[in-house]
């Protein structure tokens, strides 16, 4: 069997899921890779078959979208390039995690293809939203368009929902008590935020997109962005204070550590996360300014993070998508 898996390049979420699910899909058949987008730290071991540009967002500095940047980095003609060389005939079964080079090329051709994603969970209306936005509901149907869904959120709020996929290198790890919070906030600039963290008495793990080198400001660590750094430091420490995302927080709650989050201005998507979050339990503030520090105080007071169940279902769902979906 020939298997294309489709993957979104932008933030880290995408590619950390697909660490997990990549050798599952291997035990079925030949596995080929595309990646499109600019935007992750993170990579799979695996070579890649397909890199393409994509359509993606660029972080800011203060908490959104840089906009300016984002209209910069597109490039339509060469999407539309992407998507006219994909040998799509060539696969038994197409799997996309919300890429759209893949998934518009096998709308176009008529292929059938299958998301394996946290947004196509928002197919359902019973996944929380904040208030309604047509432009944001329109981009999740149409940005990956597919054939089939398979989704993934914190609670399972349609059949076609499963709680977050945990990574076994997560499952297996030991965690400790350490005095230090870890932080994952890409839309923000890692000065500004030292400079908010310093007003605390903990020490914090600032993990910054843009830092080369690891330094330190005063209780602030500033790390560059790498995988196992980031694990141990969640793993040992004692929460973490992040973005609207999806599988950082999943993963930190699956550890049993203290999450609060921070969604991005203007991004629909994590600020429905955020929501969906803030029903387990999870604290959310939507802006770094003047009660922000009270908000955070808060928060390092409490002694327990939300209590969840997030079993190891991964291989169970792909076998039944391999059977229901493949040609």
């Amino acid at each position: 069997m020939k298997i294309l898996f489709a993957i979104q390049g932008t933030g880290n979420g995408h590619i950390s899921r697909a660490r997990e699910i990549v050798p599952l899909l291997q035990q079925y058949g030949d596995v080929d890779l595309l990646v499109s987008g600019t935007e992750a730290e993170v990579s799979l071991s695996q070579p890649l078959k397909y890199k393409f540009h994509g359509f993606s967002f660029v972080f800011g500095t203060t908490g959104g979208v840089d906009n300016w940047a984002t209209f910069k980095l597109m490039n339509l003609p060469r999407l539309f390039s992407d998507m006219a060389k994909l040998p799509l005939k060539n696969y038994d079964l197409i799997v996309n995690d919300f890429e759209p080079v893949s998934a518009w090329a096998c709308k176009l051709r008529g292929i059938p293809s299958v998301s394996l994603s946290h947004q196509c969970s928002f197919v359902s209306p019973n996944t929380p939203r904040v208030g309604h936005s047509g432009f944001a509901e329109f981009v999740f149907k149409h940005y990956s368009p597919t054939t089939y869904h398979i989704g993934f959120h914190f609670e399972k709020y349609a059949d076609f929902i499963h709680t977050p996929v945990i990574r076994s290198e997560i499952r297996k790890m030991e965690t400790g008590n350490q005095d230090h919070y870890t932080v994952y906030l890409p839309a923000y600039d890692a000065k500004f935020l030292s400079q908010e963290l310093q007003k605390t008495d903990v020490e914090w793990h600032v993990f910054s997109k843009r830092a080369k080198t690891a330094y330190r400001e005063g209780n602030v660590h500033i790390i560059p962005v790498d995988n196992e750094s980031f694990n141990m430091s969640l793993a040992n420490g004692r929460g973490l204070l992040t973005g609207g995302g999806f599988e950082g927080p999943a993963e930190a709650m699956y550890l049993g550590k203290k999450v609060m989050m921070i969604p991005m201005k203007g991004q629909y998507e994590q600020q429905c996360n955020a929501l969906a979050a803030s029903k387990l339990g999870v604290p959310v503030v939507h802006e770094i300014n003047s009660q922000f520090h009270a908000e955070l105080e808060k928060w390092l007071n409490l002694k327990n993070g939300p209590q969840v169940n997030f079993p190891d279902e991964t291989a169970q769902i792909v076998d039944a998508m391999v059977k229901k979906y493949a040609r």
